[in-house]
């Protein structure tokens, strides 16, 4: 804008300093004396460019016309001496002749005044008028200098609508015509100021789509296209006319709630854009559903500048989808402090990458009736320099939501195969190593090949591993193209002849039909289930259906979190082979699990003093289990 104002600034002043000048020759050639002066006064007169009149002052009749003035109008001499200037010139906001001889008559000390021209053929020219007045033989006149300046005025608004142009391009969305975050950042201040003044609230909801990446990675960015000015549409639909919808950037959106009297009203707006969204959308004559999880922050409580309000409803955006998506969530001072939390551990867990502060720690898992360690499950531990062992579930969901579960997992592999040749050049019989794999690993790495290359360089073969995948990981409804790839991954796992278990199965989504179509090896009961087996009915008869039907399937299990007697002895009753657990042994560094490794049973007799503590407190029965042979 301050490009076209400084170049139309620039013509406009060439124009008036040619109008001045004009004037300035006619005082002048005035103000000579004698037949020379009258001869060049009327040369110049004659000769000058652009339309020049001689009015009377009084009445406005036009007194004299030169040559251009006659061109320009379509008037001849006589024709132009009996019109009024007014028949001619009308300037706008000017509605009779005192003021347009006011405003002649200002023009004389100031800048021209923009007028329009009437033509003898009826056009319409715009056009710039000078005034100064002079004394002619003591008779008062007005000089007016008149120039044609249409092709000004095009040019002028062609600029104008161009820079318009390009003010909307740098300030909206191309793909879905709302306003961008330049927009935003331009407006909400003033938003702010406003409702500060009336003492009104104002609300910023933060939304973000659920899954949207699922979309392109199965249907295609196109389609991710198509359903982002879909969902613009909708979000725009449900809004009021003084609300600003903004797209903040892919799938995220950003609405302002001008004017709020009440928190219900903000509420009410959440749950109509989380309905909208929730229904049906057909994109290129197929159906998707998407979601949106969304933040609300709230001026005064929450934020007093556009970067607080922005952060905070940000911040209450994760919390949204921390629970579930679908759903909206007001900020809180809370949710500020665990977001802090959240940063500091993944800044120190991208530090604890470099600085190798990850370990590998192993838990055998047992043969239930001979008591020997069947195979080995690798554990990612954390040691943090000054906090000692980080629990994984304080650090692993992190892990994945900041893109570094893939380098993590890769370490895991590298190191547990290493640790598997080092346990081999000692002399030990190796067992099977379990290698936990979370779906963002599984769907966004490729997890064979990269076991192919590693159990190759040492001298494995790739059945010596198993991986084990939450149910989530590959029965969650996803699209199907998502599905696809974590079915396609699988199949490349099990060509290898890498073994496949279900961790902690019964806790997701259980699908039966995938348990079958994708030949599972082994499932792990969840602890969850296994804690209250002795006293709970119902978790009797979850763990007894799962042993039931993995044992039609010809399906290996293995009983979690293994903690007394009783409990394992109830699952040998149900025909359970396998157990992990507490009651066996914890994780432990690879340089003390090569006594898993003789193949001799393990030496249970240490648990019994823990047996004795039971009894007395009748949590058990009275007479131990032992699998000492």
């Amino acid at each position: 804008m301050n490009h076209l104002a400084f170049g139309l600034g620039a013509l406009a002043g060439l124009v008036c300093a040619a109008l001045c000048f004009g004037v300035w020759l006619l005082v002048r050639t005035r103000r000579g004396s004698g037949a020379g002066s009258d001869a060049a006064r009327q040369a110049v007169f004659e000769q000058w460019p652009t339309t020049a009149l001689v009015l009377d002052p009084a009445t406005l009749q036009i007194v004299a016309a030169n040559p251009a003035a006659l061109r320009n109008t379509g008037y001849s001499h006589q024709e132009v001496r009996r019109l009024p200037f007014t028949r001619l010139f009308s300037a706008e906001g000017t509605a009779d002749e005192r003021a347009l001889l006011a405003r002649l008559q200002d023009a004389t000390a100031r800048e021209p005044i923009e007028m329009r021209q009437r033509c003898k053929d009826g056009s319409l020219r715009n056009v710039e008028a000078a005034a100064h007045r002079l004394d002619l033989d003591g008779r008062p006149v007005l000089a007016v200098t008149v120039h044609d300046v249409t092709v000004r005025r095009v040019v002028e608004n062609q600029l104008l609508e161009r820079h318009q142009q390009l003010n909307h391009l740098a300030h909206h969305d191309q793909l879905t015509g709302l306003p961008n975050r330049l927009y935003l950042a331009a407006h909400l201040p003033d938003s702010i100021t406003q409702a500060k003044e009336k003492g009104t609230l104002l609300a910023v909801l933060f939304l973000d789509l659920d899954r949207f990446k699922h979309v392109n990675d199965s249907r295609g960015h196109e389609t991710g296209d198509k359903l982002l000015k879909t969902v613009a549409q909708r979000v725009r639909s449900t809004m009021r006319s003084e609300d600003l919808v903004v797209r903040m950037g892919g799938d995220e959106f950003v609405v302002v709630m001008r004017d709020i009297k009440t928190t219900e009203k903000v509420h009410e707006a959440a749950e109509r854009i989380n309905r909208a969204l929730g229904a049906p959308m057909v994109v290129d004559g197929r159906t998707l559903v998407t979601t949106v999880s969304i933040g609300v922050a709230l001026y005064p409580r929450d934020g007093l500048d556009m970067g607080e309000l922005l952060r905070h409803s940000d911040t209450a955006m994760y919390q949204a989808k921390d629970r579930g998506r679908n759903n909206f969530q007001l900020f809180s001072p809370t949710m500020d402090q665990r977001l802090k939390e959240r940063i500091a551990v993944e800044a120190a867990l991208r530090t604890a990458l470099q600085a190798r502060q990850l370990e590998v720690h192993y838990q055998p898992i047992v043969d239930i009736d001979s008591q020997r360690v069947v195979a080995l499950e690798a554990l990612l531990r954390w040691r943090h320099p000054s906090h000692g062992f980080v629990r994984p579930e304080r650090f692993v969901r992190i892990a994945e939501e900041a893109g570094l579960i893939v380098p993590i997992g890769e370490f895991v592999l590298q190191r547990a195969i290493e640790d598997m040749a080092a346990w081999r050049q000692s002399g030990a019989t190796l067992v099977p190593v379990a290698l936990n794999v979370s779906a963002v690993q599984l769907q966004r790495s490729n997890l064979a090949e990269s076991i192919e290359r590693l159990t190759k360089q040492h001298g494995f073969e790739p059945s010596m591993l198993q991986v084990e995948l939450t149910e989530s990981a590959v029965f969650e409804r996803r699209e199907e193209r998502t599905r696809e790839v974590a079915q396609d991954a699988v199949a490349k796992l099990r060509e290898l002849g890498v073994h496949i278990a279900i961790d902690d199965f019964g806790t997701g989504y259980s699908s039966l039909s995938y348990l079958k179509r994708w030949r599972v090896d082994t499932l792990k009961i969840a602890r969850s289930f296994v804690r209250d087996l002795v006293t709970d009915l119902s978790d009797l008869a979850i763990v007894s259906a799962i042993i039931a039907m993995a044992r039609h399937l010809h399906i290996e299990v293995v009983a979690e979190g293994i903690e007394g007697w009783q409990q394992l002895e109830k699952l040998r009753q149900m025909g359970c082979h396998y157990a992990q657990g507490y009651l066996f042994a914890r994780p432990a560094p690879a340089a003390d699990c090569r006594r898993y490794m003789s193949g001799e049973p393990l030496d249970l007799t240490e648990r019994l003093p823990v047996l004795d503590v039971m009894e007395a407190t009748g949590t058990q029965d009275a007479r131990p289990l032992r699998l000492i042979k």
